[in-house]
């Protein structure tokens, strides 16, 4: 299945530009762009992926991650293929840099995706596994079947996408973790192919433009990401451009792709890319891919008592009301809360199609 894109134009040298990215991929009949996934087919630009995916799996919205937003809820996940980056420590590779529509074995229409979130009893669709921006058509009707049927809608993206392509997308979305891959323009060119600008407009644009809800990750690697100049600079930066309760992921690298070579993160530097966040005035700053209890913990900005606790992806404390407010001191806790958590735990049940 196939579908004509919403982002492009043709070129007066017969060729059709996608515009949905900033590689802005110029193409003659039958070449794909970068990602792979989007293609002139006789002069239109087709999205070749559409009503495809790689799989479908229920999980605890926890490992997208997004730890405002319904806690302890199971999520239906799904990507297709291809990505508009190229990330050398890419941990979904296999998926991310696929070359062939061969990997999309199970379709389904935007209807069916939503009928069975509803079946397995998923409070809502993510959009991941592969960058969901560059199947935004897709995924857009996706989210409006979703919402139909009272579902959230969650995107798990680089923020590798230009207007109005990003502003449909986000608009669809009632929460998303965008990937903060450094806060060196040097980084982004050399170690994922792209420009940290981009990103960074993505992310003030949906602070501050659209209702969706807000979480970040940063991919801690050391030795490459991890200095505390770096580490300040970029979490001074979310704090007065997008604001203290931003939520902030800190996550641990571990050896793969093209970066085999680099040792996996220790916790010790976790910790400390935590407390640099912390002294920059971010009050929300977790640490991920580790054991460490203190940085998977919620803290009340009020009274500085454990709201949440969480134990790998399950939720085993929840001291917030209906509106998010702290059960010790009324403080309201910016997020999308449920009267009480969820408990789906660490599961991942794949879903037979």
């Amino acid at each position: 299945m196939s579908l004509t894109a919403r982002y492009w134009h043709a070129t007066p040298d017969g060729r059709v530009q996608c515009d949905l990215c900033p590689r802005e991929c110029r193409l003659r009949p039958g070449q794909r762009g970068f990602c792979f996934v989007r293609e002139n087919v006789d002069g239109r630009l087709e999205l070749s992926t559409y009503g495809r995916s790689s799989g479908f799996c229920v999980d605890p919205i926890e490992k997208k991650p997004l730890h405002h937003v319904l806690p302890g809820a199971s999520v239906l996940s799904f990507g297709t293929a291809g990505c508009n980056l190229g990330c050398r420590f890419c941990q979904n590779w296999e998926i991310s840099t696929a070359r062939s529509v061969d990997l999309l074995q199970q379709s389904a229409s935007p209807e069916q995706i939503a009928d069975a979130a509803q079946r397995v009893g998923a409070s809502g669709v993510a959009y991941t596994y592969n960058d969901p921006v560059i199947f935004a058509e897709y995924a857009i009707d996706v989210a409006a079947a979703c919402r139909e049927r009272g579902l959230k809608n969650l995107a798990v993206t680089a923020g590798y996408v230009l207007d109005p392509g990003r502003a449909d997308f986000f608009s669809a979305m009632d929460a998303a973790n965008v990937d903060l891959k450094s806060f060196n323009p040097q980084f982004y060119r050399n170690i994922v192919g792209g420009r940290l600008d981009v990103v960074l407009d993505t992310l003030t644009h949906i602070r501050h433009h659209t209702s969706c809800w807000l979480e970040i990750t940063t991919l801690v690697i050391e030795g490459h990401n991890d200095s505390d100049e770096e580490l300040t600079a970029l979490t001074r930066w979310l704090a007065s451009e997008l604001g203290e309760d931003v939520p902030l992921h800190l996550t641990a690298f571990h050896p793969d792709n093209r970066m085999r070579d680099v040792p996996a993160t220790s916790v010790a530097t976790l910790r400390r890319a935590r407390r640099i966040a912390m002294d920059s005035g971010l009050r929300f700053v977790y640490t991920g891919n580790v054991v460490d209890s203190e940085g998977s913990t919620t803290i009340c900005p009020g009274c500085g008592e454990p709201v949440i606790s969480r134990s790998g992806y399950a939720v085993t404390r929840y001291d917030l009301d209906g509106e998010g407010r702290c059960r010790h001191c009324a403080t309201r806790l910016p997020g999308v809360w449920g009267e009480t958590a969820g408990h789906f735990g660490n599961r991942r049940i794949p879903v037979a199609w």
